[in-house]
């Protein structure tokens, strides 16, 4: 498989703090309304915080940026629960809009899926870069999960994990 190319091998996970399990599916053009009213929920706080929410904007950036090959739906008991988007750029796999529903925060989901993504990522050997919001509470998801500064300006913060060697 190349790298950052969508893989339907993340299995689904009973690892949430319910036991309820998760699934990913094969994103397609039809979710794109649905993913971008979803990031328009989850990013509110933190644009609104820092003086960047724009109700139109938020979701239209979503829009432009959609692949659908890259990314994978987060299905828990047949609902749309987030995304996640990986695909190779500048010589690094990019993690990009992974959201989840304000619904299943906190259960360990979005551990779970990083989790099943970085060790795809690590099978690979592959860095993984992303870049979240100053300020925003995600950040601490993604240290947890060995990610580093890279660099920073006023809005965003830009971070890299190098591949982790299994054996």
């Amino acid at each position: 498989m190349e790298v950052g190319v969508r893989s339907d091998v993340l299995p689904g996970r009973s690892a949430l703090a319910d036991g309820s399990g998760w699934v990913l599916r094969a994103a397609v053009l039809e979710d794109v309304e649905a993913i971008a009213e979803l990031r328009a929920e989850v990013m509110r706080p933190d644009l609104e915080r820092l003086g960047r929410y724009d109700e139109h904007r938020v979701r239209q950036r979503f829009r432009d940026s959609f692949s659908a090959q890259y990314t994978s739906i987060i299905v828990i008991d047949h609902e749309l629960a987030g995304c996640i988007t990986l695909r190779t750029a500048e010589g690094r796999l990019w993690l990009e809009h992974f959201y989840l529903a304000p619904r299943v925060q906190g259960r360990g989901l979005g551990s779970a899926v990083l989790r099943a993504a970085l060790d795809e990522a690590d099978a690979q050997g592959a860095t993984v870069a992303l870049n979240v919001l100053q300020g925003s509470n995600a950040r601490r998801l993604y240290e947890r999960h060995g990610f580093v500064l890279e660099s920073e300006d006023p809005i965003d913060v830009f971070m890299i994990r190098p591949p982790v060697n299994s054996t």
